[in-house]
C-alpha cells in the first residue's frame, strides 16, 4: 500500500499546467467532433441533392464519396484508416462491383508507388541520396530562393525525359531530403518543406503540358483519337501550354514557397564539402539499376511495357537476398503500407464515381442550365474550363479527359468553338489540383517524404486560386494569339 501522508500536494504551476492541458485536449477532442460532423452534415447534404437533382440511384455515391473526401482532407483520422473504411462501406451497400472497388490495387499506380517506395529505401541505404545532394550542393545556390528556383528547374527538366510522375516523385524526394539536411534545414523547418513542396509540384504541376508526362494528358490524347480521330502532335501541346502553364507556373510556384515556407540558408552550410568517397559496390550496382530502369522509362513508347512493371522489375531486383541494396527486412520496415492503401482506397473511389456516372450527371445537370453565348468565345471556353474543373474535383484529375472527352462533340456543337479547343479547355482544368487528394503522385509525395499534409494542402488551394484567377485568363489571351479562338 503506499503511503500518500508524504505526498506533496501539487503546487500552483502544476495545476496550471494540468489545466492546461485539459483544456488543450478539450479543445482539440471538440474541433475533431465539429470537424466530424460538418463533414457529416456535408454528406448528407450531398445526398440530398443528388436525389433531387440528379438520380436516386446516386446518393449513396454522393454521400461515400463526400464522407471519404472530407475525412482525407482534414486528417480527422489516418489515412488508411478512411480508405479501409470507404472499402467496406462500399462493399457492403454494394455501390459497385467489388473488382471495381478494390480495382486500386491492380492499377498501375498502385505498383508503381510501392516499387517507387522499394528504390527509394534503396537509394537511402546505399547513402547513393546523400552523394547525389552533394554533387547538387556544388551548384552556385547561395540565396533560399536561388535553391528553390534550381530545384524547380531541375524537376521540370526531369519531366521531360522520365514519363511517370510517380516514379519522378519517388526518385527526386531521397535526393532533395538529403539535399536539405546537407544545407543545415533540419527535419521539421521551413527550408527542408519549401524544398520538397517545389520538387513535388515542379516535376508534376508543369508536367500537364508535356505530352506524355502524366497519365491525364496520354488519356485525353489516345481518347481523342479514338473518339474523333484527332492527333494531338508533341509541339503543339507543348506550345499550346508550356509557355503558360508550364514556365509562369513554375514562377509562381517558386513565389508562393518562399512566402508560405519562408527560410534562409543557415551559414555553415557554405562549407567546403569533404572529398568524395569512391563508389561502393552497392552504390555502383543501384546506380546501373536506376539507369537501366530509367532509359527502359525513356523508351516505353519502344518495348510498350508499363513503367510500373519497368519499376517493380528494379524493385525485385533491390529487394533480391544476398544484393545488399535495401536492409534486411525492408520489406516489413521501410515501406508505408498506409501510403499503399490510401492510393488504393483513392484510385478505387474514383473508379466508383466513374462507374456510377457520378461525374456525367453532373456535368449534364450544368449544361442543361448553362447558356453559351454563340458570339462570346472567351466565355464559352471559362465554362468549359469550370466544367472540367468541376469534374476533377468531383472524381479525380483522369476523370477529366475520361468524362469530357466523349462530351466534346456535343459541346462543341453548343459553343460553336472548335473541337480542338474544347478538348484543350480540360488540359487547364486536370493541371490545376484543388486538393492533393484529386492526385494519386501528391499524396505518394506526402507520404514518401514525409510532408506535412496541411503544408500541401495549402500550397495546393493556392496555387488552384492563382491558376484559376490569373493563369487561367493569361493562357486564353496566348490562345488566342495562337489562334485557337
Amino acid at each position: 500500500m503506499t503511503d500518500q501522508s508524504n505526498s506533496a500536494p501539487p503546487t500552483s504551476a502544476q495545476k496550471m499546467t494540468g489545466a492546461g492541458r485539459s483544456l488543450s485536449q478539450m479543445l482539440r477532442n471538440g474541433r475533431a467532433l465539429w470537424t466530424l460532423v460538418l463533414i457529416l452534415t456535408c454528406a448528407g447534404l450531398a445526398a440530398l441533392a443528388t436525389s433531387m437533382y440528379l438520380s436516386p440511384d446516386l446518393v449513396i455515391v454522393a454521400a461515400l464519396s463526400i464522407g471519404a473526401i472530407g475525412l482525407w482532407a482534414t486528417g480527422l483520422v489516418p489515412e488508411y484508416w478512411t480508405a479501409l473504411a470507404f472499402f467496406l462501406v462500399a462493399v457492403i451497400f454494394g455501390v459497385a462491383a467489388p473488382e471495381t472497388i478494390f480495382s486500386g490495387f491492380h492499377s498501375s499506380t498502385f505498383w508503381l508507388l510501392f516499387s517507387g517506395l522499394v528504390l527509394g529505401a534503396a537509394i537511402k541505404h546505399t547513402t547513393l541520396d546523400k552523394r547525389a545532394a552533394g554533387v547538387l550542393a556544388l551548384l552556385p545556390l547561395r540565396s533560399y530562393g536561388g535553391l528553390l528556383t534550381g530545384i524547380v528547374v531541375f524537376s521540370v527538366a526531369l519531366a521531360f525525359v522520365m514519363p511517370s510522375s510517380i516514379g519522378r516523385i519517388m526518385i527526386l524526394l531521397p535526393v532533395i531530403s538529403a539535399l536539405a539536411e546537407r544545407v543545415g534545414f533540419g527535419a521539421a523547418s521551413n527550408g527542408r518543406t519549401g524544398m520538397l513542396a517545389v520538387a513535388t509540384f515542379g516535376t508534376f504541376a508543369p508536367a500537364f503540358t508535356i505530352l506524355p508526362a502524366n497519365a491525364p494528358n496520354m488519356i485525353l490524347v489516345g481518347m481523342s483519337e479514338t473518339i474523333y480521330g484527332i492527333n494531338i502532335s508533341y509541339f503543339d501541346y507543348l506550345l499550346l501550354h508550356f509557355p503558360v502553364l508550364g514556365v509562369v507556373k513554375s514562377a509562381v510556384l517558386v513565389g508562393l514557397a518562399m512566402v508560405m515556407f519562408p527560410d534562409r540558408i543557415p551559414p555553415h552550410s557554405v562549407k567546403v564539402a569533404p572529398a568524395a568517397a569512391p563508389f561502393s559496390r552497392q552504390e555502383r550496382a543501384l546506380s546501373l539499376v536506376l539507369a537501366l530502369c530509367l532509359l527502359l522509362w525513356l523508351t516505353d513508347q519502344i518495348h510498350m511495357v508499363s513503367p510500373a512493371w519497368v519499376g517493380m522489375a528494379a524493385a525485385l531486383i533491390c529487394l533480391l537476398p544476398g544484393a545488399d541494396l535495401t536492409r534486411k527486412g525492408c520489406i516489413n520496415t521501410d515501406l508505408s503500407y498506409g501510403a499503399l492503401l490510401f492510393v488504393a482506397g483513392i484510385m478505387g473511389l474514383g473508379a466508383v464515381i466513374s462507374s456510377a456516372g457520378l461525374g456525367e450527371a453532373v456535368v449534364g445537370a450544368i449544361t442543361g442550365t448553362v447558356a453559351f453565348a454563340g458570339d462570346w468565345p472567351v466565355w464559352n471556353t471559362s465554362i468549359l474550363i469550370g466544367l472540367s474543373t468541376l469534374v476533377a474535383m468531383i472524381t479525380n484529375l483522369p476523370g477529366v479527359p475520361a468524362v469530357m472527352t466523349p462530351l466534346a462533340g456535343e459541346l462543341s456543337d453548343a459553343t460553336g468553338l472548335p473541337l480542338e479547343t474544347v478538348l484543350m479547355t480540360q488540359v487547364v482544368a486536370f493541371s490545376n489540383v484543388f486538393l492533393p487528394f484529386q492526385a494519386p503522385p501528391l499524396i505518394a509525395a506526402i507520404q514518401a517524404g514525409n510532408l506535412p499534409a496541411g503544408a500541401v494542402i495549402r500550397l495546393c488551394l493556392s496555387l488552384f486560386l492563382i491558376s484559376l484567377l490569373l493563369l487561367a485568363p493569361l493562357d486564353l489571351l496566348w490562345w488566342h494569339l495562337l489562334g485557337m479562338f
